[in-house]
């Protein structure tokens, strides 16, 4: 029987460490993330799924100060677009260098930072690790870049990957994680976990039976949390203040409106209301002192929105690098007022928590990309109400139905994923040693008269 039980025990998948065990951890982080840090360094490769505001960005570079100083090879940071220099501004704050790269020659020894974009002018064999922030970024380039990342730190001995908690119905991502990882790779990850469901192409349903198997794996190389309190630890300023969402639909007055249903509808449906929508959004900007961010997802919106709203700055995907940072900068500085751009340029990854107030003119069908755009001002070091305002047409109710049943399914599956994980991470994190300052006894020990006393009985 004990035969069997070790047979049984060697079949199970489990990220083994391949890490160090850090020293000086620094004393400005919390308390979990402190632990975070050294259970990362210690397994070597892990990811981070952590919600929006718990510090991601001052996690990651300790740990890549950590692996710096334990093997003295440089480490490279993975950014999306304008949140490298951010990370460099961060990195002052817990005195932590970090250099802002566009190709090898540009790195120096320590920590080096890039842009996803730019990884071609690197040599990912000269990095002894390698942090991938806002890694689920890597789900929405194709499948080449995807592979390119892969491939390229496929032996880099230090992998860390952090971003906020993953889609919970979207187990390709944490495929993507794993493979990245070298834990396990996608294929191997649906063939020992999930079942294809028939005739549904591509969805995959996670067999019953490995349902507590698969989490105990995740949370192998995984930690995820909401709120510090997931893991055991005190929620002290990490409580967000309200977030109010208001929902104005424009009104085709005089028109039959017929609600959208396809995607080529309700394209035309955003063509055809764009007056109107721009309108009210322009309505709502100059209602109130800012800063606003205000999102769009077309290019003939951003124009409209430009000349509508009187000091606004635009930013598109055309602008350059420097451009797209500088004007990040400039409005977390509060020197821009209103902000127009996508959320696929700056819904990832940045502190905006000068802004409290946001405008959405009409919502794509991508549910990720508002959540993530929501949060660069709902975040941790928030401290008003954020204000929402989502802008569409009559004709758009489709899609306003389709984000809030998908903000719905999202927060159930998100408090079971986190729930079927947080009792192995959290008992991951307090194998971990923590440090302790030492203590040296000056004085003898002095006993009371009474415990000296020989009692005999």
């Amino acid at each position: 029987m004990n035969d069997y039980q070790t047979f049984l025990a060697s079949k199970r998948f489990h990220a083994k460490p391949s890490g160090f065990q850090p020293k000086d951890i620094n004393a400005k982080l919390f308390p979990f993330q402190r632990d975070i840090v050294s259970w990362a360094c210690q397994k070597g490769k892990a990811a981070i799924f952590a919600g929006t505001g718990l510090g991601k960005t001052p996690i990651q570079l300790e740990w890549a100060r950590q692996v710096y100083n334990e093997s003295k090879g440089n480490v490279l940071i993975l950014a999306p677009l304008a949140v490298a220099q951010q990370t460099v501004d961060e990195g002052h704050k817990f005195g932590v260098e970090v250099r802002l790269c566009r190709k090898q020659a540009d790195v120096m020894p320590g920590i080096n930072i890039t842009n996803y974009e730019m990884l071609d002018h690197f040599d990912a064999k000269q990095f002894i690790g390698v942090v991938l922030d806002e890694s689920s970024i890597i789900k929405a380039f194709e499948g080449k870049v995807r592979n390119q990342i892969v491939d390229s730190f496929r032996e880099t001995p230090y992998k860390l990957a952090c971003t906020a908690t993953p889609a919970p119905n979207d187990h390709m991502e944490l495929g993507n994680h794993a493979e990245f990882m070298g834990v396990m790779s996608r294929t191997e990850m649906l063939s020992a976990y999930f079942v294809h469901d028939g005739g549904k192409t591509s969805q995959w349903r996670l067999k019953g039976h490995a349902k507590t198997a698969f989490w105990k794996w995740v949370a192998s190389w995984a930690v995820m949390l909401q709120m510090p309190s997931d893991l055991g630890y005190e929620d002290n300023g990490f409580k967000l203040p309200p977030l109010n969402i208001e929902q104005h639909v424009v009104d085709h007055t005089g028109y039959i409106v017929r609600e959208a249903q396809t995607l080529q509808d309700r394209r035309g449906a955003r063509r055809n209301s764009l007056d109107l929508r721009v309108a009210k959004a322009a309505e709502l900007a100059t209602s109130s002192e800012g800063p606003w961010l205000v999102w769009c997802d077309l290019n003939v919106e951003a124009d409209a929105l430009r000349k509508a709203i009187p000091g606004s700055v635009e930013i598109r995907g055309s602008d350059d690098p420097e451009k797209k940072a500088q004007a990040a900068r400039d409005f977390a500085a509060g020197k821009i007022n209103v902000l127009i751009s996508k959320s696929s340029i700056f819904g990832f990854g940045l502190n905006f928590q000068v802004c409290h107030k946001m405008i959405f003119t009409g919502i794509s069908d991508s549910f990720e990309q508002y959540y993530q755009a929501v949060r660069r001002a709902w975040r941790f070091g928030q401290t008003s109400q954020v204000d929402v305002y989502v802008v569409t047409s009559e004709a758009e109710g489709a899609v306003v139905k389709n984000i809030k049943r998908k903000e719905h399914e999202f927060e159930i599956m998100l408090k079971g994923m986190v729930a079927n994980t947080q009792e192995i991470c959290a008992e991951n994190l307090k194998m971990v040693s923590r440090e302790t300052d030492e203590y040296n006894c000056n004085l003898a020990m002095m006993l009371p008269n009474w415990v000296k006393t020989e009692i005999y009985i």
